[in-house]
């Protein structure tokens, strides 16, 4: 793929409009950091084209700012006042359903199917051109939603919306039917030599 020009070009009849405007479902799973953080990258460039923005964060906690929220929220203000850019919408799921220290699961599921429940009434509005599903890899995982559905239902969504999944072990079946799938393999981290986490960094 070099110089952003594709080896081959499918015989599926679509003009290369349509190829290049096509909605796009994108994947960033593996072990290392950096999934969420390529993830908001996208949908900054999203925002910066007037891209109405909607976040669903599926595991960090409610009570933990990251600055990517303060980043977006502010945006997002910019846009109501000057027009600037596009909406933003930010959801955090109940509590937050840490994978570190879950609770009570019975709780963190239902709150996870009422947070799918509603990207699914999102995406048949067209609310949003881009979604960011933030640690969504893990209530599937998990089981608390099913894998088949969001794949079906991602298939089937209207217009342009792209949707970006992050997230540890990611569905063999997302993975297949996703159009970009990114692995964040660690070669190096920080922690190895005993450093925690700083601010600007990490948050």
């Amino acid at each position: 793929m070099p110089k952003g020009i594709p080896e081959a070009v499918p015989a599926d009849g679509l003009t290369t409009r349509q190829r290049r405007n096509r909605a796009l479902t994108i994947v960033h799973t593996g072990a290392m950091k950096g999934k969420s953080t390529a993830a908001f990258g996208l949908a900054l460039r999203g925002w910066n084209q007037g891209w109405s923005i909607g976040v669903f964060q599926f595991v960090k906690s409610a009570k933990w700012k990251v600055g990517e929220e303060a980043a977006f929220r502010a945006l997002g203000r910019l846009h109501d006042e000057t027009g600037e850019g596009g909406a933003v919408s930010w959801h955090k799921m109940g509590e937050g359903w840490s994978w570190i220290q879950r609770g009570p699961e019975e709780d963190h599921a239902a709150a996870a199917v009422q947070g799918w429940e509603q990207i699914k009434r999102d995406l048949a509005a067209e609310t949003h051109r881009c979604y960011v599903l933030d640690e969504f890899t893990y209530p599937m995982k998990w089981g608390w939603v099913d894998v088949d559905e969001v794949v079906a239902t991602l298939a089937q969504r209207p217009g342009q919306q792209h949707v970006i999944i992050t997230g540890r072990d990611a569905a063999p079946a997302l993975i297949e039917a996703a159009d970009l799938v990114v692995e964040m393999t660690k070669i190096k981290h920080p922690m190895d030599a005993g450093q925690k986490g700083q601010r600007g960094i990490e948050w």
